[in-house]
């Protein structure tokens, strides 16, 4: 996808947004008609691809594409493939990349010079336990402080780290190019300079949550639009939601999921928060935000005690 936004606050008071990149990329294996139609009829031509498998009559393939391989390919090391080969004919983080203006799903409004408005931004962490599937921010300090703790689950047994987090601040932690404690702030800061009722909603969402047999709860591709509607009349103010520690989650038969094949009991346990399980990673939280140093804000200390008050009732 695309992954950076210029915004700034319009003379209305609400936060506007430019996209400054001229095209899309995206990881191709698992790209798929079935995954992510459009991104399919994006790359159909004026495409750069790397490192993925070649086919004989010199079209691209990759793990996922198709639900059969080709009898015969080239792969991205330049040696004959088959299927059954020990090795995956396209580099696991094989990407392509074409203009933006060739997805069908693009909005008319992608190059007014003006921006759109922005209504929502959501954060998300890969988490197979504990995490809803979506949650909506007390307020803009709240929210901030969900983007700041975002984590995903360490899980390799034998080094001993299964149930540890690894905190990925707003998944900027690769990109931020100065003091994360300050970065921090300009979040708080921004919030502090608008009108509360005009700023965008946060959310946080986990497409990931796994049952204890394994299996992922969430469909996840295309059925995340079922969630996306929900945040959608979340700001329109048409969608009930229920308060928990943590957040605004959706109250019961407010997510549609009309003519979704989904078992009760795991919708039920996407949508509910294990209080308990949330105060066992209370710890783990306050050691991330600790070691941003002297320049974490105190807002997010407060944040984190206010979720201490509530999870003690």
């Amino acid at each position: 996808g695309d992954d950076i936004a210029w915004m700034k606050f319009g003379d209305d008071g609400r936060l506007y947004a430019i996209n400054p990149e001229a095209g899309f990329f995206g990881v191709a294996p698992g790209t798929s008609e079935k995954t992510n139609p459009n991104a399919m009829a994006s790359i159909e031509a004026n495409t750069v691809f790397t490192n993925c498998a070649l086919t004989d009559d010199g079209d691209i393939w990759w793990e996922g594409m198709t639900d059969e391989a080709p009898e015969h390919l080239i792969d991205w090391h330049g040696n004959d493939w088959a299927p059954g080969s020990e090795t995956p004919s396209s580099h696991p983080n094989a990407r392509f990349a074409c203009p933006a203006d060739q997805d069908p799903a693009i909005a008319p409004e992608w190059q007014d010079p003006a921006g759109v408005p922005i209504d929502a931004f959501l954060f998300g962490g890969r988490r197979a336990t504990v995490v809803p599937l979506v949650r909506e921010a007390f307020d803009w300090k709240h929210g901030v402080f969900l983007g700041a703790t975002m984590s995903s689950e360490m899980t390799a047994a034998a080094a001993g780290t299964v149930g540890q987090l690894r905190f990925d601040p707003m998944a900027m932690l690769p990109f931020c190019g100065y003091n994360v404690g300050d970065y921090f702030a300009h979040w708080l800061k921004l919030g502090e300079q608008a009108d509360a009722d005009k700023l965008p909603k946060i959310f946080y969402v986990n497409w990931f949550r796994k049952a204890e047999d394994g299996h992922f709860m969430w469909p996840g591709f295309g059925e995340n639009s079922r969630v996306l509607e929900w945040v959608f009349r979340r700001c329109d103010g048409d969608a009930e939601a229920v308060e928990t520690p943590i957040g605004l989650v959706p109250a019961a038969g407010s997510l549609n999921v009309d003519g979704l094949e989904i078992d009760d009991a795991d919708l039920e346990a996407l949508l509910t928060v294990d209080e308990a399980a949330v105060a066992a990673e209370i710890d783990q939280v306050r050691g991330h935000l600790d070691s941003v140093g002297d320049s974490l804000p105190g807002t997010l200390r407060d944040e984190l005690a206010a979720l201490e008050q509530r999870l003690a009732g």
